[in-house]
């Protein structure tokens, strides 16, 4: 392209010595050159120009077949301004330089995909790309759209598991004994054969397995390559590029228009650029793109990698060297300055109106306020907030082949629940079910883990800690076990882990209190508590309910290896006489490393294990009332599941109902105030003054007669207002006990819904009584203040005030 505009200057320059040596010629020989001459040689300028203009029309540009179409019934085109149906003198010449361009572009670099200058917009009408930006809205100046020959995947799905959290682990250091005490490791009395069996065999499981996964990849990627994309690097894709340099732009970026996600231009998906374009003027890249865009150089006022189509004067700037920003060369950048004035080009303005999104647009995100993108085994389906009942806004459905016909698993966003609920996913593979929670649950839910909604199946809790005032954190469910984790209690305990045994009678949401599992044994832990000794801190307690035994296990000192023990017989105070039972000692069993004659006496085991079997008692209540936890818990998700409630803001004037009601009854109070204003500066004279003549001056006995027909009048319109609120007030009353006889006619083969029915009407009709009553007892009490006010008005007006003094 270079090459070709040098050649056409070279012959324009060639043009302007000619005419410059003609023009001299003809001073010195005063125009006495032959007339053939000067015709021969302006045949030559035009057969170069003809053979210029003929080798460029033969240029045929290759145009997609798929063009840009518009549904004419979704696009209402006559409404749109005249800017959008026609072309300015200055865009059409416009157009005509940009299909030169085209043309030009074609001719040197026939490989190419052909240039996106001028589409048709939604009238057909073609328009250049530039003149469809409007400065105003691009948040920075150096802001382009990117035309990509690549197919890049934005949202490209990672399935990475997470590890689980890591628990913490204690260890204690160990003091090394004696050689001599060293203690013997048992006898190995396992076969060795076979444990050389159970390694081969679990050697050939896992070879099989191997074997098939390995099988599985392999059919998966056959099926992969089954289908190769044969549109890979032909897709044309429009971005934003962001160049660095102004307002703080470290490094240039792009932006995909639909995410609005930036990503590098080094990114591999990128397989190259075609051009670039501003407001100002378009760009084509002239640089290989062999290794995507990772090695393109962006200094678009280089014009070797750079080819601009206009010139003005203010393009960009090669960025130069320090070796080459020493040139100083004054007369020929004013050369410069003079040609590129001649021959720059001004962009027309923008053809395209100001964007106006609407709020309620803006909220729906995309058309009818859904969009669904298709991934490889995936699928993701987002909706605009509030536009399900349930508020779910996001959904990802994962397959486990390329034809999306098998679930693997679902995740699913939700926004604006009352619940909390945030995100719920599904694994169809093990039908586990888990929901996140937001804080601010009624029962401080944070993940609920779960196959089935059915009480006393395997489940996993987790909460809050901070709010709860138990400070529970998690809580394991399994049909015959329950488990139970704390954290930060005064007490220290941090574990608590129940078994039952199958209870008698079925379970049943209404009987679970009074039909409580039959706990067989309990296990609880504490952290260490350092205000007490570690021989006199319980480390583990175990209430062996159905044997009737405590195991008590102590904290061990950081000086021993082992801790103390102790077991207690837990039998009842009395026997089957009725004697008491007398502390014996062989009821408690003890292990103590250092034993004291204090922990001996049976006066201490006695209140010791007075005191466990307190502390028994509470803990089974304690499991109980967690078993009624998990029961209303759910019952509670049920009815949240069933409801769905979804919060509004007090802020969202139209989905809020109480805040529109209250600005509907503030609009109501502020129209009465106007009425009564209105009615405050209306003529009370004015249907009694039309009777009389015009222009007839009032006597006394004429002012008299209208002070009296317009009190008259007024008494009339308060009587007749009284007359009509107590009459609605007996029709209300009358309807109410006709309502209440049907009631007590028909009591017996009311259904429940029938009852709220009645019990509904009644409280509205209730309501209506109530205020048509208020109002009565109101309009009785202002009504003869209201007469009064008006004679007192009718007395001071100017018009009947001096003849009704005669009276007096």
């Amino acid at each position: 392209m270079e090459v070709l505009r040098e050649k056409v200057e070279e012959e324009e320059e060639a043009e302007r010595e000619e005419a410059a040596e003609r023009a001299e010629w003809a001073r010195t020989e005063k125009m006495m050159r032959p007339v053939e001459v000067r015709k021969q040689e302006t045949t030559l300028t035009q057969e170069t120009l003809g053979e210029l203009e003929k080798q460029l029309s033969e240029i045929q540009i290759p145009v997609s077949a798929e063009l840009p179409t518009f549904a004419k019934d979704t696009i209402d085109i006559s409404a749109l301004p005249v800017s959008y149906k026609t072309n300015t003198p200055k865009e059409e010449q416009l157009l005509q330089l940009a299909d030169n361009f085209s043309r030009q572009y074609s001719h040197l670099c026939p490989d190419r995909v052909p240039l996106f200058l001028h589409p048709l917009n939604e009238c057909e009408v073609p328009k250049f790309v530039s003149t469809t930006l409007r400065p105003t809205l691009m948040p920075y100046p150096e802001l382009y759209n990117w035309d990509s020959c690549a197919q890049f995947v934005s949202d490209f799905l990672t399935m990475v598991p997470l590890p689980d959290p890591l628990k913490p682990t204690i260890k204690r250091e160990e003091k090394a004994l004696p050689k001599k005490y060293t203690i013997r490791p048992p006898r190995d009395l396992c076969s060795r054969f076979e444990q050389e069996q159970e390694m081969k065999r679990q050697q050939e499981i896992r070879a099989q397995e191997e074997k098939r996964l390995k099988e599985e990849e392999e059919r998966l990627m056959e099926a992969e390559k089954a289908n190769p994309d044969a549109l890979h690097g032909l897709r044309v894709h429009c971005w934003v590029l962001v160049l660095s340099g102004k307002r703080e732009v470290p490094e240039n970026f792009f932006i995909d228009p639909f995410t609005a996600r930036s990503y590098s231009t080094q990114d591999e998906h990128f397989l190259g650029i075609e051009s670039l374009w501003n407001h100002k003027n378009y760009w084509i890249n002239m640089q290989d793109c062999w290794n995507c865009c990772k090695d393109l150089i962006f200094d678009l006022g280089d014009p070797v990698r750079w080819e601009y189509m206009l010139l003005g004067t203010d393009k960009p700037e090669l960025s130069l060297t320090e070796d080459d920003s020493g040139i100083n060369d004054e007369d020929d950048v004013e050369n410069l300055d003079k040609e590129d004035e001649d021959k720059s080009f001004d962009m027309p303005h923008s053809w395209v109106e100001q964007i106006e999104i609407s709020p309620e647009a803006f909220e729906t995100r995309c058309p009818n306020g859904k969009k669904v993108i298709q991934y490889k085994r995936a699928k993701l389906e987002k909706w605009a907030p509030y536009l399900n009942r349930n508020g779910l806004v996001s959904r990802l459905t994962t397959y486990e082949d390329l034809e999306c016909t098998n679930i693997l698993e679902i995740k699913e966003w939700y926004q604006n629940r009352e619940d909390m609920l945030e995100l719920k996913h599904i694994n169809k593979t093990t039908d586990l079910k888990t929901d996140y929670f937001r804080p601010g649950h009624s029962q401080a839910l944070r993940v609920h883990s779960y196959k089935s909604m059915q009480p006393e199946m395997d489940r996993v809790i987790e909460f809050y800690e901070t709010a709860r005032v138990d400070g529970l954190i998690k809580r394991e469910e399994t049909p015959r076990t329950m488990t139970e984790y704390y954290q930060g209690r005064s007490d220290f305990l941090s574990y608590r882990h129940a078994d039952f045994r199958p209870r008698v009678k079925k379970l049943t949401l209404s009987s679970a209190e009074s039909n409580p599992r039959p706990i067989v044994k309990i296990t609880e832990r504490f952290f260490r508590n350092p205000a007490k000794p570690a021989e006199e801190d319980v480390a583990e307690r175990v209430f062996l309910v159905a044997e009737e035994r405590i195991q008590l296990c102590y904290h061990c000192r950081e000086d021993h290896i082992i801790a103390s023990k102790r077991e207690f017989l837990r039998l009842s105070e009395v026997d089957s006489k009725g004697n008491k039972i007398i502390m014996m000692p062989d009821m408690c069993i003890t292990f103590e490393v250092e034993p004291t004659e204090h922990t001996k006496k049976l006066l201490y085991q006695y209140e010791t294990l007075m005191h466990l079997k307190k502390e028994e008692k509470l803990s089974r209540h304690q499991v109980w009332e967690s078993e009624l936890e998990m029961l209303e818990i759910l019952k509670l998700r049920e009815e949240e599941e069933e409801v769905h409630t979804l919060t509004i803001s007090i802020y969202d004037t139209k989905r809020n109902e109480k805040s529109k009601e209250y600005r509907e009854a503030m609009e109501r109070v502020m129209q009465e105030e106007h009425l009564q204003q209105v009615e405050t500066q209306l003529d009370y004279l004015a249907p009694f003054l039309v009777q009389l003549p015009p222009g007839e001056k009032l006597t006394r006995w004429q002012a008299a007669r209208l002070k009296d027909e317009c009190l008259s009048d007024f008494k009339q319109r308060l009587i007749n207002k009284a007359n009509l609120i107590q009459a609605r007030f007996e029709k209300e009353t009358q309807e109410l006990q006709k309502k209440q006889q049907w009631y007590q006619e028909n009591q017996v083969t009311l259904t429940p819904e029938d009852e709220d029915l009645y019990l509904s009407y009644c409280s509205q009709a209730m309501f209506r009584i109530r205020i048509l009553e208020q109002r009565l007892n109101r309009h009785k009490e202002l009504a003869p203040l209201k007469y009064l006010a008006l004679e007192e008005k009718l007395h001071k007006d100017p018009r009947l005030g001096e003849l009704l003094k005669m009276f007096t």
